[in-house]
Parts: C-alpha cells; sequence; structure tokens
C-alpha cells in the first residue's frame, strides 16, 4: 500500500497512516457486512482511481475471485465511486451488478480524515446465497452499516487506538449488541457461551452487560466500577476477565453513526484453552533455564573440584593435565551459563568466544593478545556446546606451543557466517603469530590429546571440516567449516 500511495497519489504520510489505520480495522466492517471491501484512492492528476487495499470476508462469500491491489479505473467508469468521492456520502443507488454469472450489490463508503475525503471504500456484497436473514445476521448488518457511517464521519477507526486484529477478537468468536445506556439487545450464541463459562446462568438479553460482568469476575474491589465501564462499551478498550473455569478477551467498540453514541459492540472470545497453553510454555521455559542453570553450577563444581585436585598433585604433567580439564568445563559452563539466560536453545555465539578467548588467554606464557573479527551470530545449542570446546582447544593448543616464555604476538579469531538459506555454514578461522608448526606435522594424525578432541568434535558431532596449516608468513592458521542452521 505505501508504494501505490507514493506512486500514484498526492496524500501525504499522516494519511497514509490513517489508511493504514482503516485497514488494520476493516476486517470488522468485512465480517459484519458479508462482503469485500476494497480501498480505492484518486491518483495524483484526480483522472483515476488506484486500488490499494482489499479484505474478503470470513462470514460469506467472496464477490472477487482475483486480487484487485493495483488496478486502476478511469473517474466516470464507476459512478458510485465518484459520487462518494465528490459528495462525501454513503451512496447504495444502482442495480446489482452481475460478475461471471453472480450478482453483487456495491456500496460506496468515504474515507474521511480531518474533514477531507482521502479515498473510497466499495463495499461488495455477494447475493448469489441470500436468504431470509436471522437475528444474528440482521445484528451483522445494523452493526456494520453504524460503522459505515463513522467512517464516513471520520471518526472510525479511533486514532489513538492501534489494535492488532491477529490477537483480538473476531466477529464470529462472539458479538455482543448494546444500546447507549449498556443494556444487551443481542448476544450471538458463542458469546453466551462464554459468559456461560464466566458463570452465567441465565440469558444476557435485557441485562446491563456491565454489572453482570462485574459480578461474574472474581475480584470484588474498587476495580470493579472501571469493569462496569469498560464491559458497557463507553470507550474503545481491550480486557480480559479470568474466573475459576475460564479466560474470556473482550473488546468493546463505541457507535457513533452521526457523533452521537447509540450503543457499542462487544467482541469476545474464550482464550482459557490458550492461556493455558502458555502458561504451559512459560513452566516449560523456566524449567529448561532452571536445568541449564544447575548444570551450569554441577559444571563449576567439578572445574573446582578438579582445581583443587591439581594443587595436590606434585607432578608438572598431572598438574597440567588437570588445568587443561578444567577449561574444557569451564567452556561447557560458560555455554549452559549462556542458555539459562535465554528462552530457546539459541545462544548469541560471540560473547560465548570472547568469554572463551579471555579465559584461555590466562594460560598465556608471555604477552599475547588475544581479538575476534567477525560474527559468529546465534547458534543452536547443539552447535554452540561443542565449538566452544573446539576453540578452547585451538586457542590452547596455539597459546601452549605457539608462544614460548616471555614472546609476545597475537592470537586471532575471526568468524563469517555464509551459504545458502538451505545450508548456512559458519567459516572459522584461528590464526597466530608464534612459532608455527613442527616439520612434517600432521593435524589429522597428530596424538595430542586436544586435536584429538577437536577432530572428533568437529567431524563427528559438528558434521564439518577441521585443517591446521602454515599462516602466510609467520605462525599457524587453524579453519574450521561447520554447518549451522540459518538465522531466524
Amino acid at each position: 500500500m505505501n508504494e501505490l500511495v507514493r506512486q500514484h497519489t498526492a496524500l501525504d504520510d499522516s494519511d497514509l497512516e490513517w489508511l493504514h489505520l482503516l485497514v488494520s480495522e476493516w476486517q470488522l466492517l468485512a465480517d459484519l457486512s458479508f462482503a469485500d471491501l476494497v480501498l480505492w484512492v484518486p491518483t495524483r492528476d484526480g483522472t483515476r482511481y488506484v486500488s490499494v487495499a482489499q479484505m474478503r470476508p470470513n462470514t460469506g462469500p467472496t464477490s472477487y475471485q482475483n486480487d484487485m491491489v493495483g488496478h486502476l479505473v478511469p473517474r466516470g467508469r464507476r459512478p458510485m465511486l465518484d459520487a462518494a468521492l465528490d459528495e462525501g456520502r454513503i451512496v447504495r443507488e444502482g442495480d446489482p451488478e452481475w460478475r461471471e454469472e453472480v450478482p453483487v450489490r456495491v456500496e460506496s463508503i468515504p474515507v474521511r480524515r480531518e474533514g477531507r475525503v482521502l479515498g473510497v471504500i466499495a463495499r461488495n456484497t455477494n447475493l448469489l446465497t441470500v436468504r431470509t436473514p436471522s437475528r444474528l445476521e440482521l445484528t451483522y448488518l445494523q452493526s456494520a452499516s453504524d460503522l459505515a457511517q463513522m467512517i464516513a464521519a471520520g471518526s472510525f477507526p479511533f486514532p489513538d487506538q492501534q489494535v492488532d486484529m491477529d490477537a483480538l477478537p473476531r466477529v464470529g468468536d462472539g458479538l455482543i449488541r448494546l444500546d447507549a445506556d449498556g443494556i444487551v439487545q443481542y448476544a450471538s450464541p458463542n458469546a453466551l457461551s462464554a459468559y456461560h463459562r464466566l458463570g452465567l446462568a441465565t440469558d444476557l438479553v435485557g441485562q446491563h452487560l456491565g454489572e453482570v460482568t462485574a459480578e461474574l469476575a472474581p475480584s470484588r474491589a474498587p476495580v470493579d466500577e472501571a469493569l462496569v465501564k469498560l464491559a458497557s462499551g463507553w470507550a474503545p478498550r481491550e480486557f480480559e476477565i479470568e474466573a475459576s473455569d475460564g479466560v474470556i478477551q473482550f473488546r468493546a467498540i463505541p457507535l457513533k453513526p452521526k457523533d452521537t453514541r447509540i450503543g457499542s459492540l462487544v467482541l469476545l472470545r474464550d482464550v482459557t484453552e490458550l492461556r493455558r497453553r502458555e502458561r504451559e510454555l512459560i513452566t516449560k521455559d523456566a524449567t529448561i533455564r532452571e536445568i541449564h542453570h544447575r548444570v551450569k553450577n554441577n559444571l563449576q563444581t567439578v572445574a573446582a573440584l578438579l582445581r583443587l585436585q591439581a594443587r595436590r598433585i606434585e607432578s608438572q604433567r598431572g598438574r597440567e593435565a588437570l588445568e587443561e580439564a578444567v577449561r574444557r568445563v569451564g567452556s561447557i559452563a560458560i555455554v549452559h551459563e549462556t542458555l539459562s539466560q535465554n528462552l530457546d536453545e539459541r545462544v548469541e555465539f560471540d560473547d560465548i568466544a570472547d568469554r572463551v578467548l579471555a579465559m584461555v588467554a590466562e594460560i598465556s606464557p608471555g604477552k599475547v593478545t588475544g581479538r575476534r573479527s567477525g560474527r559468529f551470530g546465534i547458534l543452536d545449542a547443539e552447535v554452540a556446546t561443542p565449538l566452544s570446546m573446539v576453540l578452547t582447544e585451538i586457542l590452547q593448543n596455539a597459546l601452549e606451543h605457539g608462544f614460548r616464555q616471555g614472546d609476545t604476538g597475537t592470537v586471532e579469531v575471526s568468524a563469517v557466517r555464509g551459504g545458502t538459506s538451505r545450508e548456512a555454514r559458519l567459516l572459522v578461522t584461528v590464526q597466530d603469530d608464534g612459532v608455527g608448526l613442527p616439520p612434517g606435522f600432521d593435524p589429522h594424525t597428530s596424538g595430542n590429546l586436544g586435536l584429538q578432541i577437536v577432530r572428533t568434535l568437529v567431524e563427528g558431532e559438528l558434521g564439518g571440516t577441521f585443517d591446521m596449516v602454515p599462516a602466510p608468513g609467520r605462525g599457524t592458521r587453524v579453519i574450521l567449516d561447520v554447518p549451522v542452521s540459518a538465522p531466524k
């Protein structure tokens, strides 16, 4: 819609914002009307109309099998559009149109904002299945007529209300029509069922909805007075009521077709099962985070025990082996600590890489600086845990074997995300400017425990490749190429 309005019309950004607000609400009008809606806006030179939005009803058959958005119509071809735009009134005159052997009743509703008519809504009703309307259908049509008059007067949609129609009740979920005093004139079967779930044992028609709702609400406090007004539809509001047997979501829409409040619509939906599932997910998420938190604590306890054991061993090689084990355990603990703070099993690995780099740098025999370039991005836990161990082993190997006591140098970790949307890959390079590889060294056959761990995790668990080659000029370069999930 933005592109069409800016390309073809003279409307400014505030006008476009009003149209967006209207389009966010007009599913309500389409469902109440049992009709398709098409929004036509005059072009900049005033010689044509361009259709910028379209809505089909959920409550009846469509009048348009094809998408109308983007169509251009010369002025004069559809006289009802011209009359609504020029005269600023709802136009219902004329015989039904025939489209593919289907009779269609066409009405035109001017869209007004601050005294100006921005465009026209063409309301198209498929008459093929017309029959004697029920009380529900008559209520729908009367409510649609009231809303259409409010659109023509510029009082609907409500300028201070930003709504998410996907999260709010719709016409078919349940509808109650109130008069100006808040007395129920009509309640749809779904609406009555929702109130029965709250505990109502009688019919709603003829009762004051606000007072009935306040009596059914579980709390008995000063908020009852506010609840009476909310449920009576005095202002456009959304709210929920939770009783012992259910949760009902409400939306109140005041009806002021001629700037005089004649009543209101109350849409409601039984969201008991939805809220129950949300609570289950919240509980599940909290449980998962607690598990990760406890695993992290247990790993830190294991690391502390290994440190104590290392202090008691007289053998230098034994102490070094236990200290390496402490770092391996620590790298896994970092991942679980990060997971304990998230709502899903995905982590921002850049923070983990920086912490692993800082942890391993503590063992540097000289003044070696570690740094990271590029972004690892968000990774699944099943990738992050082994990758953190691999990174720990490679950095530890570079610092222990690439530099001697008193050496200065740099170890750089770089990461690049690439590949296709179906098969994203992560290329990780760890490069140092140390002494380099010994002659004849083969990383794929080395008996070094750290490199054995790297090979096993990269090739076996991560399904990637691993190589270690001399760096250009001086030092060693380690290259990892592993598949990862595409970013969401």
